[in-house]
């Protein structure tokens, strides 16, 4: 079979360094009647170890020769292909109780972390390899300057965790950045207390748009002063200042 080269535009990085392989598959424990869909299964690192203890593997893949080569090797009873881009890809179609995994492209990760947070109420948990400064971001504490959109969104979503550090060389070709795996499990909805969750989303976009200003400025015409003394929140904070039940509590005092 041909040696694939790596596609710039699709962010193709191979994972080939067999002791982080071993510790993914041990971080994620599939269990056999696990409904497990990777993300990007690329030559195959992160999917023959899964493909050993699972009874079926689904995969999203967008490369139609790395498609191909998946059909070459593994037969439709064991693997369901499906073909097309994850971050138009609707994860609900699938089932239930679903746990992701992948190496998810780094030129899309952000994007695709946002539409992941879509499908929480299908989702059992997530495990995923990324660029280390997006981790930093998805764990950032509030104060910190990695604080961000990021931050907030998936961490009222999701309980994070940081597992595993993945250096350069651990990929073919390497990439110039570092890596992480991070884990995503799904918060039970009762510590959703957001009462319009599109309204929570505005007002964190809002607020990060023009993240070094006050939040006078960011969220002028949004909260006013009076709002700001209900809540007791200070108008000269920064955006990076509230913690994630702050946002939610805004966004909750602008509901009618």
């Amino acid at each position: 079979m041909m040696k694939h080269i790596p596609r710039r535009r699709f962010g193709q990085n191979f994972l080939v360094d067999s002791g982080i392989i071993g510790a993914i598959i041990s971080a994620i424990d599939p269990r056999p009647d696990d409904t497990v869909v990777e993300i990007g299964p690329g030559l195959g690192a992160i999917t023959e170890p899964l493909l050993s203890r699972l009874a079926h593997l689904h995969v999203v893949e967008i490369d139609r020769d790395l498609i191909a080569r998946l059909k070459q090797r593994h037969s439709p009873a064991r693997l369901t292909i499906h073909e097309g881009d994850a971050l138009a890809f609707d994860f609900s179609g699938i089932g239930k109780d679903l746990r992701l995994v992948g190496n998810l492209p780094y030129n899309i990760s952000t994007p695709l972390l946002f539409h992941l947070a879509e499908y929480v109420d299908v989702v059992r948990d997530m495990h995923f390899m990324l660029q280390k400064e997006v981790v930093e971001r998805m764990v950032a504490v509030p104060g910190d300057g990695d604080f961000g959109r990021l931050s907030v969104m998936l961490q009222y979503r999701f309980h994070l965790e940081w597992l595993i550090d993945v250096p350069p060389d651990s990929f073919d070709p390497p990439p110039k950045v570092q890596s992480a795996v991070v884990r995503l499990i799904p918060r039970d909805t009762a510590e959703l207390t957001a009462k319009n969750v599109t309204r929570f989303a505005q007002v964190v976009q809002t607020a990060f748009a023009q993240r070094r200003k006050m939040l006078r400025n960011t969220l002028k015409g949004v909260l006013d002063d009076a709002g700001f003394a209900a809540l007791g929140i200070s108008p000269t904070l920064r955006p990076e200042d509230l913690a994630v039940e702050d946002y939610v509590r805004i966004a909750n005092y602008l509901e009618p």
